[in-house]
């Protein structure tokens, strides 16, 4: 908050374009900022980061550049049934305008994406894997960088939805290997409105502009433009300047922390919230117990018997002043898989603690006796 009141209020001018003071520092402090999310990630230039509004933008601006120049008719699209909304219209956009063919993955007994069966789906037809890290509705982890190493077999591209990991636990983009990796800032202690993908420089300068106009241009004729060079020609207009130099000091704050020690303290966290949701009376947790898995994210999706979730989620708010959320969280296919319509979910980041736990479970279980004793 302060790096951005300190943008507004002492340097807040446009980038690229003007060689006066503000601008220069401006655009050094925008560019600081990629720098900053490129060392987060690890990419091997910050050429290759590209911000945009939030990871939805992200992954439709890899739908539209790259998706519609690459994918044909027959070709195949592979997801998964735990996908979040925002990974899954961009490509049956693509797959309406292209004639290809979208193919889902399914769930294991465990509710995890069935690995095997991603395997499985993988042939010479598949153009792009499209996938999550981190389910946000099932907690579960799934292993990428074997999912790379299938897909590069067949010559298939490997879009990761990192949303749910980059916040959480340390992510190398170059160790995963992924074509295309992207992540949204208000997940990362940062300000709304800027999110970023990555992807090799080589790949982002064979890619056409997602969206026309300023910035994005090396020429521009009566008839014809030439394009800037990655990552500029994926950023038209004025950007979301003092968000993404916030997005640069919530990075700081949380490199200062440091992601090793959130990732185990979250660990922890997490498993003794679903430890401590067993307790009460009827409930039904989705996803793998964190037995069952070497990580699992410090949430859990869940119902009451024969209470509904939005209810539970008013009376705790209203009541308990806990804040947790109901409906399908943008996975209403993993819902219908699930055999459910909505679910409750609690939520935790590495700033919760075993007593706020404590304090919500206790509110749960008398939201539950309040919506279930007779009146």
């Amino acid at each position: 908050m302060e790096t951005l009141d300190e943008y507004y209020r002492s340097y807040n001018s446009n980038l690229h374009r003007g060689i006066h003071a503000l601008s220069a520092k401006a655009t050094n402090a925008y560019e600081g900022a990629r720098r900053k999310v490129a060392s987060f990630v690890n990419a091997a230039d910050s050429r290759e980061i590209v911000f945009t509004r939030n990871a939805t933008e992200a992954i439709n601006l890899v739908a539209y550049s790259w998706g519609l120049s690459n994918i044909k008719q027959r070709d195949e699209i592979v997801l998964t049934v735990a996908e979040h909304h925002s990974t899954i219209i961009p490509w049956q956009f693509v797959s309406q305008k292209t004639g290809a063919t979208l193919k889902y993955v399914g769930l294991t007994k465990e509710e995890v994406p069935d690995i095997e069966q991603l395997k499985a789906l993988l042939s010479n037809k598949t153009k792009i894997v499209v996938i999550r890290h981190v389910s946000n509705v099932l907690g579960s982890m799934l292993p990428i960088e074997d999912i790379v190493t299938w897909s590069k077999r067949v010559g298939a591209k490997v879009l990761v939805d990192a949303c749910e990991s980059v916040p959480h636990m340390p992510v190398d983009v170059q160790k995963l290997g992924a074509d295309f990796l992207v992540a949204s800032s208000h997940k990362m202690c940062g300000p709304t409105g800027v999110g970023f993908m990555h992807s090799s420089f080589e790949m982002l300068s064979s890619m056409e502009p997602f969206l026309g106009g300023g910035e994005m241009i090396a020429d521009v004729f009566k008839d014809k433009s030439t394009y800037a060079e990655p990552p500029s020609r994926f950023e038209a207009g004025t950007p979301a300047i003092g968000e993404a130099i916030g997005l640069g000091a919530a990075i700081d704050y949380l490199s200062c922390i440091g992601m090793e020690q959130i990732h185990e303290y979250e660990k922890e966290l997490g498993t003794y919230l679903y430890e401590s949701l067993l307790s009460v009376p009827n409930v039904r947790i989705y996803g793998p117990a964190p037995s069952q898995t070497d990580h699992r994210a410090p949430l859990c999706s869940f119902n009451i018997e024969n209470v509904h979730p939005t209810d539970i989620a008013e009376i705790l708010d209203l009541q308990h002043g806990v804040a947790i959320r109901s409906g399908h969280h943008c996975a209403q296919i993993l819902h219908r898989t699930l055999g459910i319509n909505a679910s409750a979910r609690a939520s935790l980041h590495f700033y919760n603690t075993k007593e706020e736990v404590d304090v919500f479970i206790h509110g749960l279980k008398a939201t539950v006796d309040f919506l279930t004793s007779e009146h």
